[in-house]
């Protein structure tokens, strides 16, 4: 199985190249050392999905241009088995085939990913489009899965370097046709 990512696109006012961040947002997970049988989930949304969203799940009220949601509580590590034990052992009720590690999900608005994008113009090379929006978006949802946050100067910093690495790594250089 290895790892999985799976786009649902629930909006339909912005294209969405849905094999590219697919590929994108696999690359990202392999360079966070994701191994193994995992899952991640990828959900483009409107407007009001991600009101609704932001407030049930946030207490915040208003749109958002990205919400993650983890799923398993404990630290990913990879080969992980359904009983916790090492990757190599088996348990006699395991057949040939092990539970995926759930990693998550992130849930991007492309409407307001597209009214942010023009805010970011010139940081970090981001030229101000919904691509270069989106992509940041994903990266950003992902870290959140791994625990990074920005509540506090020091973590943004970290998180905002990490972010900035993996764009770097996977979507500056892989702008190229084919190369993502």
């Amino acid at each position: 199985m290895g790892v999985e990512v799976f786009i649902a696109n629930e909006q339909g006012a912005f294209p969405i190249d849905e094999d590219r961040w697919m590929r994108f947002s696999l690359n990202v997970l392999k360079s966070q050392k994701v191994s193994g049988d995992a899952e991640f989930s990828l959900i483009f949304v409107d407007k009001s999905a991600i009101t609704g969203l932001n407030e049930r799940f946030m207490g915040k009220s208003g749109p958002t241009d990205v919400l993650s949601f983890p799923i398993e509580t404990e630290p990913y590590t990879a080969g992980r088995s359904p009983d916790s034990s090492s990757a190599n052992q088996r348990s006699s009720t395991q057949d040939s085939y092990s539970v995926p590690f759930l990693l998550g999900d992130v849930v991007i608005c492309p409407e307001v990913a597209s009214e942010n994008a023009a805010e970011h113009l010139g940081i970090n090379s981001h030229d101000g489009s919904l691509e270069d929006e989106i992509a940041l978006l994903i990266v950003h949802g992902i870290l959140h899965l791994f625990g990074m946050d920005h509540e506090l100067d020091d973590e943004a910093e970290i998180m905002e370097e990490r972010e900035q690495e993996l764009l770097q790594l996977h979507y500056r250089k892989g702008s190229l046709p084919g190369a993502v």
